[in-house]
């Protein structure tokens, strides 16, 4: 499940909006964070598709702009970067990566099995975490993950052998498959801020699994893009949308 002040929400990103920019602040963060990193790649004929498709998402899509959004270039890395930055902050998961490169170098199967849960939890990696990321480089040094293999596979049956890791569950999975992986068609329904940027978008109080699956199908086979605008419209790119979930009350439980 992912976590509303968490790396996911949102995810570094810039769009072309002059009114909508983070420029700086993105070079900034990339800065602190450290590493090889790529943007999702799309253009005009998935943005075209998606207008055709859904007017209230194309009418957010000619407004907000063209959209940079950071992936990771190395998957092996990516996996790594996911597990770290599960239900901690933005700055957080940037301070822990920056010391994990300065203690490791490049982020690679060898490099952490040699620098060990100690070192691991010495930078600030939880105990449970740094055992799911030995355990994730152990199968891959063993070859007992073939981590390559994927690339070839289906995105269910991607999801299936992520989830097999210690530590991975389908967020996650999913999230490693748009920022590792670049698949074109993931939406999470696990995800808290796609589901927020639905409401926000089409004014619903809440989104059930069967309405998700509308919109999911109505995004195919270019879901990860329809993502890329649910994420920055949650994020406030389209300042007038509000969300129209139901407001706690005082006495609710989270």
């Amino acid at each position: 499940m992912a976590c509303l002040s968490g790396f996911f929400i949102p995810r570094i990103f810039m769009v072309s909006n002059p009114n909508y920019s983070c420029r700086q602040e993105c070079r900034a963060i990339i800065t602190l964070i450290g590493g090889d990193f790529l943007y999702f790649a799309y253009g005009a004929k998935e943005t075209e598709y998606l207008i055709s498709r859904d007017k209230k998402l194309g009418e957010a899509i000619r407004r907000i702009g063209h959209i940079d959004r950071l992936t990771d270039e190395d998957l092996f890395s990516s996996v790594v970067h996911h597990i770290i930055g599960q239900q901690i902050s933005t700055a957080a998961q940037a301070t822990l990566w920056k010391r994990l490169i300065s203690s490791v170098g490049a982020v690679d199967a060898p490099g952490l099995l040699a620098l060990g849960r100690n070192e691991l939890q010495a930078i600030g990696i939880t105990f449970r975490k740094a055992e799911h990321i030995l355990d994730f480089a152990a199968k891959v040094d063993e070859g007992a993950f073939a981590l390559e293999a994927l690339a070839a596979m289906p995105d269910e049956l991607v999801i299936k052998e992520l989830c097999a890791l210690k530590g991975i569950g389908v967020w996650t999975a999913e999230m490693i498959m748009i920022f590792g992986m670049r698949r074109p068609d993931i939406v999470s329904f696990g995800d808290l801020a796609i589901m927020r940027g639905m409401r926000m978008l089409y004014r619903h109080r809440e989104i059930d699994r069967a309405r998700f699956e509308q919109y999911r199908k109505r995004y195919t086979p270019y879901g990860t893009v329809a993502s890329l605008y649910l994420w920055a419209i949650a994020g406030g790119a389209l300042p007038e949308l509000t969300d129209p979930a139901p407001k706690r009350g005082k006495g609710s439980k989270a």
